[in-house]
């Protein structure tokens, strides 16, 4: 397969900088290759008339937006984040609830779809936070205490039901089919 392509899908679905390193690692490729495709896509995307460019930053890259586009993604993110959730949000914060803290790739695996980007909006409009666990060694993502708050409670297991979802055998046997 076309080492960049594969580049660029791994910068596309990241959700945080990543070293070289860790692409050469997840693609099993040498670090010097990585880093001169990485200069070549740079090159492709880093232009004027390009939406994405690729930005380097203490030895990490990243896939972002070009920066003379800043008023056009604020506008944008401005009308997504004051308008209603859809139903794959309220699915998706719903999952986030009653599972927390969860990996993308368990969320994925209940809800059968790709929810990166509904998860980035749940972040940018303060509902869902991402932290870490070394048990999981992913990102791992549960409500915020702004959520919580809106909610009216201190913690996820206030939720109605909330064991007997939480330890649903449906939502068991979905992970377990990984």
């Amino acid at each position: 397969m076309n080492l960049l392509s594969q580049i660029e899908s791994i910068l596309f679905v990241a959700s945080k900088p990543l070293s070289p390193k860790a692409v050469a690692k997840a693609l099993g490729v040498d670090v010097a290759k990585i880093e001169d495709a990485l200069e070549t896509l740079k090159m492709k995307y880093n232009q004027p008339e390009s939406g994405i460019h690729i930005i380097f930053d203490d030895e990490s890259v990243q896939m972002a937006t070009n920066p003379d586009n800043a008023a056009a993604i604020d506008s944008f993110v401005k009308d997504e984040v004051s308008g209603e959730l859809t139903r794959p949000q309220l699915e998706t914060l719903t999952v986030v609830a009653y599972r927390g803290p969860i990996t993308r790739p368990e969320l994925e695996q209940i809800r059968g779809v790709n929810c990166a980007l509904i998860l980035r909006n749940l972040m940018v409009r303060g509902l869902v936070e991402e932290g870490e666990d070394s048990e999981k060694l992913m990102p791992v993502y549960r409500l915020s205490f702004d959520a919580l708050r809106h909610l009216g409670v201190a913690n996820a297991e206030e939720f109605p039901e909330y064991q007997t979802l939480h330890a649903h055998e449906h939502i068991q046997q979905a992970l377990q089919s990984e």
